[in-house]
C-alpha cells in the first residue's frame, strides 16, 4: 500500500487494517497481505494464512496436513443493507483431513463450531454470522501425482464486525484455521516432533 493510496483510504478502513496486523496467530501460521477483490465493496482488503512447513524438510508429496485460508475485509462507508453494518469480513479455509475425520458425519457441525467458539471465547460482538461447511472426497486414477485418495475440509463464512478492532477476528480466523489443520496448541510440541537438546541420555 502507497502513503498516496492510505491517504485517500477513510480513516475507519485504514484503522481496521492496522488493528488486523497487530493479531498474534498460532506460531506455526504464516500470515501476509494479499490482492484483495476489487468489485465487492468501495474498499477491501485481504490477508493470506498458510500453514508452514519444518524449514528441514521439503513439503511432502503426499501431505494430509496442508491448510490454507484468507480473510478479506470488505467497507462501505455508507454501510450495507445486507452487512447490518460498514465492515464484513469474508473468510475461506481448505485444510487436508484423514479419511476417519472426513467420515465423520459431525464433521461440519465440529468446524462450524470452531468458529463460533471462537468468537464467543473472545466476548467479540459482531452481527449477520453465517457460511458453509463442506467436506470432500476425491480418488485419483491414472499418471497423477498425489495420494490415491484424498480428503478435504472447507469453511467459508462472513460476518459483520461492530468495531474496528479486527486484531481478535484474525486471531479467530487464525484459531480455527489451526483446529482444520490439527495444529497442537502453541508451545505445546506434537507427538512424533524431537526437538533437538545437548543433554545426553541418562
Amino acid at each position: 500500500m502507497t502513503t498516496s493510496e492510505s491517504a485517500s483510504q477513510p480513516a475507519p478502513f485504514r484503522a481496521a487494517i492496522d488493528a488486523m496486523h497487530r493479531a498474534t496467530v498460532h506460531p506455526s501460521i504464516e500470515v501476509g497481505p494479499i490482492r484483495p477483490p476489487q468489485r465487492l465493496a468501495p474498499f477491501s482488503y485481504a490477508l493470506g494464512a498458510e500453514v508452514r512447513h519444518s524449514e528441514t524438510e521439503s513439503v511432502p508429496e503426499q501431505s494430509e496436513g496442508d491448510a490454507f485460508g484468507r480473510l478479506i475485509l470488505l467497507y462501505d462507508p455508507d454501510g450495507d443493507e445486507a452487512w447490518n453494518g460498514t465492515m464484513r469480513l469474508v473468510a475461506y479455509i481448505q485444510a487436508d483431513v484423514d479419511a476417519s475425520l472426513a467420515s465423520d458425519p459431525l464433521l461440519p457441525e465440529v468446524a462450524w463450531s470452531w468458529l463460533v467458539d471462537a468468537f464467543e471465547a473472545r466476548s467479540e460482538p459482531l452481527t449477520a454470522l453465517g457460511g458453509t461447511v463442506t467436506s470432500t472426497s476425491s480418488v485419483r486414477y491414472g499418471d497423477i501425482a498425489g495420494p490415491p485418495r484424498a480428503h478435504q475440509l472447507e469453511l467459508r463464512a462472513s460476518w459483520t464486525a461492530l468495531s474496528e478492532e479486527l486484531s481478535v477476528h484474525v486471531e479467530a480466523f487464525g484459531e480455527v484455521l489451526a483446529y482444520a489443520a490439527g495444529l497442537p496448541p502453541a508451545g505445546i510440541t506434537a507427538l512424533g516432533a524431537r526437538a533437538d537438546s545437548g543433554s545426553s541420555d541418562a
